[in-house]
């Protein structure tokens, strides 16, 4: 498989894989239909990876046609060293109004924002306090801790990018597998690209920094640069 980013990442979506790469973090939010969220997190440099799912509930082993008290959510890995959390959650606030989402749908869309430790649960109250202090409502963002995640059916996973058989065709010359596409890098920025939320030049020019050789930076830019949107 060809490294791409800051550091290879294969798509194993199991809260170990992600503990053994301790100097990245990961964060968990719902912000209504998951398909959006994926696109705008994954354009953002410093984000490693996403995924789809569903979280913030209690019934065993949901699907999306059997979700019961879950949230469809967005799973981000990303590298605080580039973004940090605050910044995810600036984000997060500046591009939904939870007062509308909320109760839409009972609790499949939902602002939710699940914390993994303390320090993400500090930097959401002080997010809301500067909020508040700038004239802002307090949001209706339901706020808890994290338990579980579950990834939703492949199909849901870069749902934009799979509008475009040519992308896929591409990544799969670097990746053997459709799971390994979708838990790459690349493949999150593509799939943003393919929503609207970035642009090529802002992708191709974020690949020169990547600390990965100059042969796998070349093979990615000529491939990306041919796909047929």
């Amino acid at each position: 498989m060809l490294n791409e980013g800051p550091e290879q990442f294969n798509n194993s979506r199991t809260e170990s894989e992600t503990k053994s790469h301790p100097q990245h973090q990961t964060a968990t939010l719902g912000m209504g239909c998951f398909w959006s969220p994926e696109a705008l997190f994954g354009q953002l440099p410093g984000v490693i990876r996403t995924r789809t799912g569903y979280a913030g509930g209690t019934t065993d082993n949901p699907e999306y046609r059997r979700m019961g008290d879950h949230t469809e959510t967005v799973q981000i890995d990303f590298d605080p060293g580039q973004i940090s959390y605050e910044q995810l959650l600036k984000v997060f606030w500046d591009n939904h109004n939870p007062a509308n989402i909320n109760d839409y749908k009972g609790r499949q869309y939902l602002s939710l924002l699940l914390f993994h430790d303390a320090e993400q649960e500090r930097a959401i109250q002080h997010c809301i306090e500067q909020r508040i202090d700038s004239g802002d409502r307090r949001p209706e963002t339901e706020i808890a801790p994290y338990t579980v995640f579950y990834p939703a059916e492949e199909r849901h996973q870069k749902y934009y990018l799979k509008r475009f058989p040519d992308a896929l065709a591409k990544l799969s010359q670097l990746y053997p597998s459709q799971e390994e596409i979708d838990g790459s890098t690349i493949a999150a920025r593509l799939n943003g690209l393919a929503k609207g939320y970035t642009s090529l030049e802002r992708i191709r020019n974020e690949i020169m920094e990547w600390p990965i050789s100059l042969p796998e930076r070349d093979r990615i830019l000529e491939l990306i640069t041919k796909i047929r949107w």
